[in-house]
């Protein structure tokens, strides 16, 4: 057991510093590519950083578990939501939103982020559902890329600088092998401890292992603070948030079956649509999340776990 919390801690560890290398490289990439880092933390960056979601979502297919994945996708939007950004607001003093993404695609962002919470409703997600989450995401692609040309760009100024380029990707690549390895780990011991307390395994999905899949969400909290790289950090989450209903629907395709999902999800969906709910308003009353606001949102995690809990 001792030697088990070791590498629990050595793993945390791991994933701090991958997340540091990732966030470091993306950020010089959207410099030597002209880009907003907010855009391109939005689509590279939140999809490196859903790795352990994918891995997650795999495992629990080939265990014939697929409400982990579901649990744990779901429970990664609570976690982005309602801890991590506000965790930002508040230890960096509000988070500006003016001049990364208008009134309705954020809205259209939110409607694609909360997708898979209402198909998991009725607690049955069909292949057809699913389908219809993969198109949703691709839309929400198609509608932010439209505009900013942004994959023409990256194409462009990829072939212009690929030898000062290659290096940064190098990193990415590393970065995320380091974090799917570590956080595999950590959520496969985190199982393994709740099992302990026989609790369901969509609970441990839903509390626990949504923490452990998003550390790289959390470690990049501490990280941008520290770099002053808000911008990339709330990129990367609003494009993590988005790309798990993209997971969510390729993992019930390949599932090739309805997704039965046993426990009462109404209390749980209330709380994911009050949060986002909560989240649009604050983000549109001024254009940020003030620290204040941060706070409210916070509390209604601390919320979210007692009602989950109990």
């Amino acid at each position: 057991m001792v030697t088990q919390i070791f590498f629990y801690i050595f793993a945390f560890l791991l994933i701090w510093i991958a997340a540091g290398v990732i966030v470091t490289s993306v950020d010089r990439l959207a410099h030597k590519l002209n880009l907003s880092s907010f855009a391109i933390s939005f689509f590279l960056l939140g999809i490196l950083t859903s790795v352990p979601e994918i891995s997650v979502g795999i495992n629990s297919l080939i265990d014939k578990k697929p409400e982990i994945f579901v649990g744990n996708l779901i429970g990664g939007v609570v976690v982005i939501f309602l801890l991590v950004i506000p965790l930002l607001a508040v230890f960096g003093g509000g988070v500006r939103l003016t001049h990364q993404m208008g009134r309705d695609k954020l809205l259209f962002a939110l409607v694609v982020i909360v997708a898979p919470s209402v198909f998991t409703l009725d607690g049955r997600i069909s292949f057809t559902e699913g389908l219809f989450m993969i198109f949703h995401y691709a839309f929400l692609v198609f509608v932010i890329e439209k505009r900013k040309g942004l994959l023409e760009q990256i194409k462009d100024k990829f072939i212009q600088n690929k030898d000062h380029i290659a290096n940064d990707f190098i990193k990415i690549l590393a970065g995320v092998i380091v974090v799917f390895v570590a956080s595999k780990y950590v959520v496969d011991t985190t199982i393994y401890f709740s099992n302990f307390f026989h609790i369901s395994s969509f609970l441990i999905s839903l509390i626990v292992v949504s923490i452990g899949t998003n550390l790289p969400e959390l470690s990049l909290v501490v990280r941008s603070l520290m770099m002053r790289k808000k911008e990339v950090a709330f990129g990367d989450y609003l494009g993590s948030a988005a790309a798990n209903t993209l997971i969510f629907g390729a993992m019930v395709l390949l599932n090739k079956g309805d997704v039965v999902v046993p426990n009462n999800f109404l209390q749980t969906f209330i709380f994911i649509t009050g949060g986002l709910l909560l989240f649009y308003i604050f983000s549109r009353s001024k254009n940020d999340i003030s620290r204040e606001e941060g706070l409210v949102l916070l509390l209604g995690y601390v919320m979210f776990l007692i009602f989950e809990v109990i």
